[in-house]
């Protein structure tokens, strides 16, 4: 295992580094356990959704369709006002990595608003995402809605325990419509359904290994569970 810790300190030294990761992907997929990780790796600071902060949240798990809107405007409020925050700062000069991609956000109210509450969120998106920065590299986390929910129920937070499998399967469909036609930044895809990215050094360090030598296009990564 420490062997394995030097050689990905070795590896960084001979490379570019993205300045700015942006890791995306369903609910239970571990993005955040994964920017988190990278950004202990390289030394990066974090941008993190802080779902837990929403007050909404816990509302619209137990009652979609009420609270969706509501929900919906939080995230979005707050996730510009942090990247407003990163904009004031010099984004060539700090690297970060962000365990969200801005520009998906409508993915989550195609979901879930209606037609009129879509067009309200559109209008209010529409005029404050405008100066998002992109990304030097997305990193796209994909497992089965089954896997998802695994995932879900074994970390144990409580306000998720209530999310429904169709919820999840109707949200792995729009994430995979959306990178289907994403191109805005050098993309990977990464199958995590073998992989425990949290607790297995060797399958997290096999991924950066891989991530190290993008520097462009889309690219797939279909790993094997580590024995």
């Amino acid at each position: 295992m420490e062997q394995l810790a030097n050689d990905l300190d070795l590896a960084l030294e001979d490379y570019k580094l993205p300045g700015f990761i942006a890791v995306e992907g369903p609910i239970g997929v571990g993005k955040t356990t994964l920017a988190k990780r990278l950004a202990s790796s390289f030394n990066y600071e974090t941008l993190l959704e802080q779902a837990e902060q929403n007050p909404f949240l816990e509302r619209f798990y137990e009652d979609p369709r009420s609270g969706a809107l509501p929900t919906q405007l939080h995230f979005l409020f707050q996730r510009t006002k942090q990247i407003q925050e990163l904009r004031q700062g010099d984004i060539f000069q700090q690297v970060r990595v962000a365990d969200f991609l801005i520009d998906k956000d409508q993915l989550f109210a195609q979901v879930t608003l209606d037609d009129d509450e879509l067009k309200l969120y559109q209008t209010v998106y529409q005029q404050l995402t405008i100066d998002a920065p992109k990304p030097d590299l997305v990193i796209y986390l994909q497992a089965p809605t089954e896997v998802l929910l695994e995932r879900i129920q074994r970390r144990g937070i409580e306000i998720e325990q209530s999310i429904e499998a169709r919820y999840l399967e109707q949200l792995n469909e729009a994430y995979t419509r959306f990178f289907y036609y994403y191109d805005d930044a050098p993309l990977l895809i990464v199958n995590a359904t073998d992989i425990d990215l949290s607790s297995n050094e060797e399958d997290y360090q096999n991924l950066v290994s891989y991530m190290l030598n993008i520097k462009s296009g889309r690219h797939y990564y279909n790993p094997q569970a580590s024995l």
